[in-house]
């Protein structure tokens, strides 16, 4: 599971070529969608291959990135946990000192910034655990843009702190009853609003899901985190990691750190959310338990019954709780290039505890998750072992949640 990966098998690969120019990863990706839906998405594309090429645009992402953001943010070797590692150097990413508190401003700066340069007056988005609704929120309240935000009513209970940032910063919550009442159909409802209202409104999708542009656009606008932690790590240890890790609900955080690294030789690991254990069925472990298959406009591996219908899935963290996975990383499981494993509910509650204490720093569920994959692994490390982990949000959203399970009171 850890074993090193050869990188000359990687050769033949310029990851910089995916997605081809249909979106596809492979066999992966695409854009499957309404024939109402095409001519936004092909307009998105159009426009962002132009700000791409932008030096006003670019500019105006660095300006917000370093000015708004708080970019860069630090990398930080944890000392206290790196005795639990056998001795391992664990460094992580901090993103979650970004302002609003996770990697997902970095995604709503870059598509925001692109849809004022398309006119568009209406932001519309999807939310899970409610970071990328409060980060959406939070630019459009920067740039006065209306913001209706979706959002399962599930997690619009679990994840009350983060409903009411939203609020706070003039977010229409749209409560979403249908299915499980999560993430997926969140997206669902989002994706029908934007062909409804198709001339003055952009959808700011969270993750690296989605029709093609999107899990290409999400990725671009992350990779600040990977681009930022090979230049620190190469100022503070002279070398490259051993190690990336982070958490995969969607994917967007742990593309953001590996991407910049896929052509390096470091071992990259994917944790996904393994619920209750993946045999019990109640899990969101979709690479590592599910199949090929369609869903929210692209081909990507997910979870689903043999007749090919989406099973509910289930995590602690509410920012998990998908039943897919974006379709780079799906590609990049089918060669092999990182590997992808999970942890479960009880075991990213430990190391949340421990974090906690050890660190002064308290992790959202979601990157508590790939801790915990660290120190069940921990023999497997050597001292001379090198890790960059992606703390990808702060658990200030998930503490009523938490003290549920812990069976606490705020």
């Amino acid at each position: 599971m850890l074993k090193r990966v050869d990188s000359q098998k990687f050769k033949e690969f310029n990851f910089q070529d995916f997605p081809d120019k249909n979106g596809r990863f492979g066999k992966f990706g695409g854009r499957f969608v309404a024939e109402t839906l095409m001519p936004l998405l092909l307009d998105v594309e159009k426009e962002y291959e132009k700000a791409k090429k932008s030096a006003k645009f670019l500019n105006e992402i660095d300006y917000y990135f370093k000015n708004y953001v708080g970019r860069p943010s630090p990398l930080y070797f944890a000392e206290r946990l790196s005795k639990k590692l056998n001795g391992a150097k664990i460094y992580f990413k901090r993103d979650e000192l970004n302002h609003t508190g996770a990697h997902k401003i970095n995604n709503c700066i870059g598509q925001v910034l692109l849809a004022k340069r398309m006119g568009k007056k209406r932001i519309v988005a999807e939310t899970g655990a409610g970071q990328h609704g409060v980060a959406t929120a939070t630019v459009c309240a920067l740039f006065n843009l209306k913001c209706i935000v979706y959002m399962g009513e599930t997690d619009i209970k679990r994840q009350a702190p983060n409903v009411f940032k939203m609020k706070l910063l003039g977010a229409d919550i749209i409560s979403v009853k249908s299915g499980t009442a999560t993430l997926k159909d969140a997206m669902n409802e989002a994706l029908r609003d934007w062909v409804s209202n198709v001339n003055d409104t952009f959808y700011v999708i969270g993750t690296v899901a989605g029709p093609h542009p999107y899990p290409m656009m999400v990725r671009d606008f992350q990779s600040i985190i990977g681009k930022e932690a090979k230049q620190q790590i190469l100022q503070l240890e002279k070398r490259l990691p051993n190690y990336l890790v982070a958490c995969i609900g969607g994917g967007s955080n742990a593309l953001g750190l590996f991407y910049p690294f896929l052509n390096d030789d470091v071992e990259i690991i994917g944790v996904e959310a393994g619920g209750k254990g993946v045999k019990s069925g109640k899990h969101a472990a979709s690479i590592s338990k599910g199949k090929p298959g369609f869903l929210h406009g692209n081909h990507t591996f997910l979870l689903q019954n043999k007749d090919g219908q989406i099973e509910d899935a289930h995590s602690i963290s509410a920012g998990l709780d998908y039943p897919g996975i974006g379709p780079e990383h799906a590609w990049l499981k089918e060669i092999g290039r990182i590997s992808y494993v999970n942890a479960t509910d009880k075991e990213a509650l430990e190391a949340f505890k421990l974090c906690t204490k050890l660190e002064g720093i308290i992790p959202a569920l979601e990157p508590a998750h790939a801790l915990s994959f660290l120190l069940k692994n921990k023999r497997k490390f050597s001292k001379k072992s090198l890790i960059i982990m992606n703390m990808c949000g702060r658990g200030d959203k998930d503490i009523y949640s938490i003290a549920e399970h812990l069976g606490m009171k705020i």
